[in-house]
């Protein structure tokens, strides 16, 4: 073999390495779905859309593909570190059988006037299963091996108990605004030596990994119970209640819609709102940005709840320049920035719209502020309280994720999780 073919396949060899070591440190972030890709769905038994389940417990997913052409999909699990950036375990370390698996459950839609195929995938199934506690991201594939997109889950050992509480702050100039989770963890079940070490706390509002903390020690050590009394390093802003619309009955006006339409398929108009960051706090009921698909038109309402056109509109209040932009907001589209979701002026109305296809269901929704670099386009200065304001009373739900990694382990393993809601706060 020449000289020359050696150096580049030697060369070759060190890039590809090179390249390979730099992905095991990124954080590995979810991906957003092609337009074609709608009403992603991951649910554990409890319900909430985000899976956090034990060893064993049974996770669903669910998508839909408007392309309606019954192309396969495929998945792949990968387990992360508690900063979700890939572990060093190899597959068999972290899952019993094999992943890269077909997605064998697709009926198409029923009786709907956009046709769909209805995707849905158990983990754990007879193929695979996770056999260790720890992050995952499991990631969807399209026949030609390109991610359409990436969902993040959870499995749990139960080995330490978490008591947790909310409570308003003590900074004077928050008390209004943010909410305070204090929290204690029993490390009783495992051999803890040096916790500012072996022990890493992650908090997170709403399931929403935009609004997280962590980097938190104990501050003090009552026997086994290692105790986080903290204010402002464990505070987040409390936000507002959600707005919400329903469109289960796809022929009926409710209290927050205000016109509908057939044309080629149904639209809804909302009723236009206005913003709340400067009104007096109101609570009502809600998902916490999460949505539930259903419809009066079927009984499998995922393969029979149509789709149709939602149309928002919110009057501005001196927001913005040609730099600042609007988004819709919410579990539905995983709090994810993207054209699709994003608000145009209409000067004939004198406010903000968009028009965005859903599926019939309940649905959470806000609105966030954003500054695009002109430059080069990307979004800065995420802001998703200008427009609906933050306030302490709010009604929000928190977890505690407990990560334990002692001497001579391989892997962070996920210990604990503990939760608290704010409808309890405390002062």
């Amino acid at each position: 073999m020449p000289i020359f073919i050696k150096h580049f396949k030697y060369i070759y060899f060190l890039i590809c390495l090179f390249f390979f070591w730099n992905l095991k440190g990124q954080e590995l972030l979810e991906v957003a779905p092609p337009s074609h890709i709608k009403t992603i769905e991951f649910k554990s038994n409890s319900g909430d859309q985000f899976p956090i389940v034990k060893l064993g417990e049974i996770m669903l997913l669910q998508f839909d593909d408007l392309l309606a052409n019954e192309q396969d999909y495929y998945y792949k699990i990968i387990h992360c570190r508690s900063d979700w950036s890939p572990s060093d375990l190899l597959k068999p370390q972290y899952l019993e059988g094999v992943d890269n698996q077909r997605i064998l459950e697709h009926p198409n839609s029923y009786n709907t006037l956009v046709s769909y195929t209805h995707f849905q995938l158990s983990i754990p199934n007879e193929f695979v299963s996770p056999k260790i506690s720890g992050n995952y991201m499991l990631q969807i594939f399209n026949t030609q091996d390109i991610l359409q997109f990436s969902r993040k889950f959870m499995v749990y050992e139960g080995a330490v108990s978490v008591q947790a509480s909310v409570r308003r702050s003590r900074t004077f100039e928050k008390m209004n605004s943010h909410q305070v989770l204090q929290f204690s963890v029993n490390v009783q079940g495992i051999g803890l030596n040096k916790p500012e070490t072996e022990l890493k706390v992650v908090l997170i509002k709403n399931y929403q990994w935009s609004e997280i903390k962590s980097g938190l020690q104990p501050q003090f050590n009552n026997g086994a119970t290692l105790i986080y009394d903290y204010d402002l390093p464990s505070s987040f802003k409390g936000g507002n209640e959600y707005l919400n619309f329903d469109t289960k009955d796809i022929r009926a006006a409710t209290a927050t819609i205000r016109q509908i339409d057939l044309n080629d398929i149904y639209e809804h108009y909302l009723y236009t709102n206005i913003p709340r960051n400067n009104k007096p706090y109101t609570y009502f009921p809600d998902l916490n940005g999460d949505f539930m698909v259903r419809t009066l038109q079927g009984i499998i309402p995922q393969r029979e709840a149509d789709y149709s056109w939602v149309h928002f509109g919110l009057k501005p209040s001196g927001l913005g320049n040609e730099n600042t932009h609007l988004y819709v907001i919410g579990k539905f589209n995983n709090y994810e920035l993207t054209p699709e979701y994003k608000m145009s002026y209409d000067p004939a109305s004198n406010s903000y719209q968009a028009k965005i296809l859903f599926k019939q269901g309940f649905y959470n929704y806000s609105y966030a502020l954003a500054t695009e670099n002109l430059a080069t386009g990307s979004i800065e200065n995420y802001d998703p309280y200008a427009i609906d304001g933050s306030f302490h009373f709010t009604e929000n739900q928190y977890q505690i994720f407990v990560y334990f990694r002692g001497f001579g382990d391989l892997y962070e393993r996920l210990v604990g999780v503990g939760s608290a809601n704010s409808s309890l706060i405390r002062d």
